[in-house]
């Protein structure tokens, strides 16, 4: 296998707007099936209170889901850029590589300071994730805090599919990956000076999430199984290069949904009524009404 293979020439602009097309479609399924969720949680309301209170809940969610897709595809760009790089040494070890002053320099790099090259990635997916959640698609709705659960969880995705393509045998190696992530999600939870009810409200800021995370999971999965299936994504390119690829056209996806504004036409959010100010009588009326 060369570093050309990666590439699949045979993936045409047709394929590619057909995949688009897959991945636009799980989203809105994915969408609606949060406004069934939004209209779940909000049936202990009142009737009168419930057409507000689900508009509310369900763009919540929305944005929520859309940062696990951001956070999910930005640790994976993460997982991906390491496999890739690594292979690439790989090749050069075996003398397959190119050779030139930038091939010697990252040869050098990779092979006496992978554990910090492999931290500036980290660094750079962390820089990727805050452009991505607010300029390219702003998700003004979320706070800090629950953008930070969401990131969290987005480690604990990639783990779940780098754990997947360790059993079913993949080649590549994701031992280092998985470990940096696991370190960075116990340093999430347990913090030098964290108290043990920071603790507390950070599992349960992830637990409220995780039917997110699932979602993400099951649309991630069944976008790979249909590209892979139609050959759009490459087995010989190991698996994590398409899953990459697959969020990046999800990415796309969540892109023209949040920019076309689709979401807030199909379910628009009303104003609660003003209340009703009894009316004050003036000294006329008072007048009036004692007659």
């Amino acid at each position: 296998m060369t570093i050309d293979a990666y590439l699949n020439p045979d993936f045409t602009w047709m394929q590619k707007l057909l995949f688009f097309a897959v991945g636009l479609l799980g989203l809105l399924v994915c969408d609606f099936i949060m406004l069934g969720g939004a209209e779940i949680s909000c049936s202990v309301l009142p009737r009168s209170e419930r057409k507000y209170a689900v508009p509310v809940k369900f763009h919540k969610y929305i944005h929520l889901f859309y940062e696990m897709i951001i956070s999910g595809t930005s640790v994976m760009s993460f997982a991906c850029s390491y496999v890739v790089l690594n292979h690439v040494y790989s090749l050069m070890q075996s003398g397959a590589g190119h050779s030139g002053p930038i091939s010697g320099t990252f040869f050098y790099i990779w092979s006496e300071g992978k554990d910090f090259a492999l931290l500036l990635l980290i660094c750079l997916s962390c820089v990727l994730n805050t452009l991505l959640d607010t300029v390219i698609i702003p998700l003004g709705r979320l706070a800090k805090e629950e953008k930070a659960s969401v990131r969290m969880l987005g480690m604990f995705y990639a783990i779940i599919i780098l754990v997947f393509l360790n059993l079913i045998g993949d080649e590549s190696e994701y031992s280092p990956v998985m470990m940096y992530y696991l370190g960075l999600m116990v340093g999430r939870f347990v913090y030098f000076d964290a108290s043990f009810m920071d603790f507390l409200v950070a599992i349960k800021n992830a637990f409220m999430k995780l039917p997110m995370l699932l979602l993400c999971v099951a649309l991630c999965g069944g976008m790979c199984f249909f590209g892979f299936a139609m050959k759009y994504l490459l087995e010989r390119n190991y698996y994590i290069v398409g899953i990459f690829y697959t969020h990046i056209f999800l990415l796309a996806a969540v892109f023209v949904v949040h920019h076309s504004r689709i979401m807030k036409l199909l379910v628009k959010e009303q104003k609660l009524p003003e209340p009703v100010e009894e009316e004050e009588y003036d000294e006329y009326d008072e007048y009036e009404d004692e007659r």
